[in-house]
């Protein structure tokens, strides 16, 4: 069946059943992945983590409690999947090296992210979040994830690059006071303007 072709429903199925990278994982896999044709707010994010793993339900952790604080959304339109759709760089929990979770396996992206996206015809704003994410989709160019964040408001592309919610963010943001005061407002903004009918 071409990507033209297949319904949204059976390419979910076909990713929620995916094992591309099975043989590198430390546990079963478990694709996690929100997306429904009506979205408008599209949400790029790393790989889940251990609690998210265990749940099924994406940004199911204090990260996604520190996310859903930025964009200003509460849990019942955040996880409404006709509104927005959680699709991240790869699907299934990578596993823990000596600094935290791996990164997002490799085979993710290039295997799913351009046919899931055909399907979502009605997003009007995507947000790259964490580096793996910006790095992806943030446009060319080798600047760091500060300078990508802090130029985020005066895109005009759609996407809107933010740093991971993870507790080292807290580190992050206070080290930059431009985060709260001129890019949450532009978010909280921006997150409102696409989900408006």
């Amino acid at each position: 069946m071409s990507g033209a072709d297949q319904t949204l429903q059976d390419l979910l199925v076909e990713v929620r059943g995916c094992r591309i990278c099975a043989a590198h994982l430390p546990h079963v896999p478990r694709p996690v992945v929100r997306i429904a044709r009506s979205a408008r707010l599209l949400i790029i994010g790393q790989a889940p983590g251990t609690k998210v793993h265990a749940s099924g339900v994406p940004w199911d952790d204090p990260s996604g409690d520190r996310l859903r604080d930025w964009t200003g959304l509460p849990k019942d339109v955040f996880y409404d999947e006709a509104q927005v759709a959680i699709m991240p760089m790869g699907f299934c929990f990578p596993g823990t090296g000596t600094s935290g979770d791996l990164p997002p396996r490799p085979e993710c992206a290039p295997t799913w992210h351009a046919k899931l996206l055909a399907h979502l015809p009605d997003v009007r704003l995507t947000l790259l979040v964490g580096s793996y994410a910006v790095a992806r989709y943030g446009g060319a160019g080798k600047t760091s994830l500060s300078d990508r964040v802090l130029a985020g408001p005066s895109r005009t592309d759609g996407y809107l690059p933010l740093p991971h919610p993870s507790w080292r963010s807290q580190t992050w943001t206070k080290a930059r006071p431009w985060f709260e005061t001129d890019v949450l407002p532009v978010l909280r903004r921006a997150v409102s303007e696409a989900l408006a009918n």
